[in-house]
């Protein structure tokens, strides 16, 4: 018995991964470009969201992303994805106690590098990580991605929380898959492949 730790995520050209939904759904530091994704969703996009969440056994959330998608997919129709994410089990990382009354939540308490490698162990299929920015740092440093399946945006943000950021572990990638939407979306899957490897081209 072993997950697949998959992180899904929307990123700009330049990396930023906030706010992606509509204004106001993270605007913390003042982030002034909340809702720079739907000008690009798609049929293709739509495709490619359901391919993913078709994958997945499970979903884990950092606290401040379960409180933004608990507070929509609950009224989401079962024809609109609302059966699939409703119905998954659902873990949320938090250090601190919390009541989670999304559907098939469970919380798990303490160091998420601990209490998702536990995870992790435990449990079979893909668990898909959606957006949770600081979950995700946390996780990269103790090794526990498995494959980054990211939608790359035609925007250029300039700021924000990036998926990347300043002092993330360093990894080898394989490319394992790509494709693009009629909108300009980039959609490729990388799996880890432990450190880095180096060279030199002389």
């Amino acid at each position: 018995m072993a997950g697949r730790l998959v992180v899904s995520t929307f990123v700009s050209l330049d990396g930023v991964m906030q706010g992606p939904g509509g204004p106001g759904e993270d605007d913390s530091n003042d982030f002034p470009h909340g809702g720079w994704l739907p000008p690009h969703v798609d049929e293709g996009f739509g495709r490619v969201m359901g391919e993913q969440l078709d994958r997945a056994a499970s979903m884990l959330l950092g606290r401040r992303s379960y409180d933004i998608l608990s507070s929509y997919w609950p009224g989401v129709p079962d024809e609109e994805g609302g059966a699939k994410i409703n119905g998954m089990p659902k873990y949320v990382t938090t250090r601190t106690p919390m009541d989670a009354t999304w559907n098939n939540a469970h919380v798990l308490v303490g160091d998420a590098a601990h209490t998702v490698a536990d995870l992790k162990r435990d449990t079979d299929g893909v668990i898909l990580v959606q957006g949770s920015s600081d979950l995700i740092r946390t996780l990269q440093r103790a090794e526990l991605v498995d494959e980054y399946h990211l939608l790359v945006f035609p925007v250029v943000l300039g700021e924000g929380k990036r998926l990347f950021a300043e002092g993330t572990a360093p990894a080898g990638l394989r490319l394992t898959g790509s494709a693009t939407t009629g909108a300009g979306v980039v959609s490729v899957t990388y799996e880890w492949a432990g450190k880095p490897r180096y060279g030199s081209v002389a």
